[in-house]
């Protein structure tokens, strides 16, 4: 694709908070007259490969003048993951920290936990290993008991869960480890969906994180809505955005 019809592209839309299918194809028929369906697939996939454009649902866009969300690792983090690698190679995990979240919230939460999701057939074996290995306090599945009584009071809790198929996960690379960790999409909706284990981050703290994430990074509200309805949730946080965010969400949301 030339570079002018790019730079073009981004000039016309760049303004805008989104654009549909109909509207891109469109814009390029003008270059194009004959260009077909076929061809214009391949036209988004190359905008998007290039961070061009980036899709906020099915068949809507925007100008990807948005960075994706790029954690920090502590070193305990670091240390546990490669334990992990070592010993579960070829399970799917994913692994983060609360530590994360305080770039969006109103106030720095002093509560620090870690959490590592695995395969439901590994969630045992990884809690015991790991507690052979480090002296951190490990919680494994905790419920609201373990979480009222042991949690809200341990300095830095490590909670262990099972990993719903199919989450949002991604990769990042740091001193020579490959992470597997939750998108920003996924740590969102899980913030919403697990009020009890994420306390210090409900009512309007939550309503502040899903602010400043949306207006800072680049969100995929497809990939958010279908992991929420994985978790059966997905109605209630098209509410919850509507209701709180509708002048940022208005045409991303369908309810």
């Amino acid at each position: 694709m030339p570079k002018i019809i790019e730079n073009k592209l981004i000039e016309e839309f760049k303004d805008r908070d989104s654009f549909s299918r109909e509207e891109l194809f469109k814009f390029f028929r003008e270059y194009e007259p004959d260009l077909k369906e076929s061809t214009f697939g391949w036209r988004i996939y190359d905008l998007k490969n290039k961070n061009i454009i980036k899709t906020l649902k099915r068949g809507l866009y925007s100008v990807a003048d948005k960075p994706g969300f790029k954690p920090v690792f502590s070193a305990e983090l670091l240390k546990i993951t490669k334990k992990i690698q070592e010993n579960f190679k070829e399970v799917k995990y994913c692994i983060w920290e609360t530590d994360w979240i305080n770039e969006f919230s109103q106030h720095q939460s002093g509560k620090r936990m870690l959490l590592i999701e695995i395969e439901k057939d590994f969630v045992g074996s990884l809690y015991y290993y790991l507690k052979d290995n480090f002296n951190f306090d490990f919680y494994l599945n905790p419920d609201n008991k373990v979480i009222n009584y042991y949690i809200s009071e341990s300095k830095f809790p490590v909670v262990i869960k099972k990993l719903i198929t199919r989450s949002p996960l991604g990769k990042k690379a740091e001193n020579k480890l490959k992470i597997s960790t939750p998108l920003l999409e996924k740590i969102l909706v899980d913030l919403f969906t697990e009020e009890k284990l994420f306390y210090f981050y409900q009512g309007s703290e939550l309503v502040k994180i899903f602010e400043s994430a949306v207006t800072r990074y680049s969100i995929n509200f497809t990939k958010l809505f279908s992991y929420a309805a994985r978790r059966e949730r997905e109605q209630d946080i098209k509410s919850f955005l509507l209701e709180n965010m509708s002048y940022l969400l208005n045409d991303v949301i369908d309810v």
